[in-house]
């Protein structure tokens, strides 16, 4: 048998740490005065690079063998990527945080949507609880209250809400995609199409490419190693080995850490309920883990049972239960 790699050992370890790296992104983009369409395009231009490199190096001799059908699949994931960003950077910058946060949570339940009514996949009933809390804990760290709420602009609540549709479908696409094609090729195809959504954007809006501060340029930097690097491509690598729900599901976790990070670095001191809501995040998460992990191995079990089973390759077996 085949020995795991690092990543396929600790790939639930390594989503937990891509969530927290994820966290920065709405702090990055409230203090970036570059507009959306910029901060989209600068991330990804400097990031690609990085992806580039080892995809000319071992992933090119694979694109023509990849699968129409996974192909179609990148393309849209990028596509939503890019229009997840756009809708994100805008959103931020036209509302609180806490609104921005607790809206954009809700892309799991999109997740959930595709994976049972469009993959026709089996989520159990204790698992779904699980997500269930978790958003909810996610909704009270965020600040859901009346004065929090009210604060913020209709335009950017909305586009927070779009942010979480478009992120539960790059997610899915995404797992879609992965199941054909080998994590350095997909994060840099992904990310590639979603450069070029950026691209096409900067031009036909007539947006600036280079007249920005130098602060923005430094923030620009660390929201790219920090959020693209550190989160966004982790999360790709990792749908090779677990399922877009299980990414969705954690990734919803964002609002505790963010909640961690700034009362480390700013000493902003969390309130009573968003100490609870944290504990509820947690709980929900480790409920969902646990269940899923337990379908997961029933499902192992039922296919080792199955005359003439034909057992997947690490790369494209899901981990994830789902």
């Amino acid at each position: 048998m085949q020995q795991k790699s690092f990543l396929e050992r600790y790939v639930k370890v390594i989503v937990v740490f891509a969530v927290i790296a994820g966290s920065a992104s709405g702090i990055f983009g409230s203090v970036i005065k570059a507009p959306p369409m910029a901060i989209g395009f600068w991330r990804l231009s400097l990031g690609l690079p990085f992806f580039a490199l080892p995809f000319f190096k071992t992933g090119i001799k694979e694109l023509g063998e990849i699968p129409k059908k996974s192909m179609i699949f990148t393309f849209m994931a990028g596509v939503f990527l890019f229009l997840h960003f756009f809708c994100w950077f805008s959103a931020v910058k036209l509302t609180n945080i806490a609104s921005a946060s607790v809206l954009a949570a809700l892309h799991p339940l999109v997740v959930v949507f595709t994976t049972i009514f469009i993959f026709k996949r089996h989520v159990g009933k204790r698992a779904l609880m699980g997500i269930l809390c978790a958003l909810a804990g996610a909704t009270m760290v965020a600040g859901f209250d009346y004065k929090e709420l009210a604060t913020g602009n209709f335009k950017g609540d909305i586009l927070s809400l779009a942010t979480a549709v478009f992120m539960g479908l790059y997610f899915a696409m995404g797992h879609e995609a992965r199941k054909n094609i080998s994590g350095t090729t997909y994060v840099f195809l992904c990310f590639l199409f979603c450069w070029m959504c950026f691209g096409i954007g900067m031009i036909s809006t007539g947006t600036a490419f280079f007249a920005y501060s130098s602060s923005d340029w430094i923030y620009l930097l660390g929201l790219t190693i920090v959020c693209q690097i550190g989160a966004h491509a982790v999360f790709n690598l990792c749908m090779g080995h677990v399922s877009s729900l299980y990414v969705s599901t954690w990734e919803s976790g964002e609002a505790v850490s963010a909640t961690m990070l700034a009362y480390i670095f700013l000493g902003q001191k969390p309130e009573q309920w968003q100490i609870l809501g944290m504990i509820t995040v947690v709980i929900g998460l480790l409920y969902y883990n646990y269940y899923s992990n337990l379908e997961e191995n029933s499902e192992k079990t039922q296919l080792s049972q199955e005359p003439n089973h034909k057992v997947m390759s690490d790369e494209n077996s899901e981990d994830g239960g789902f």
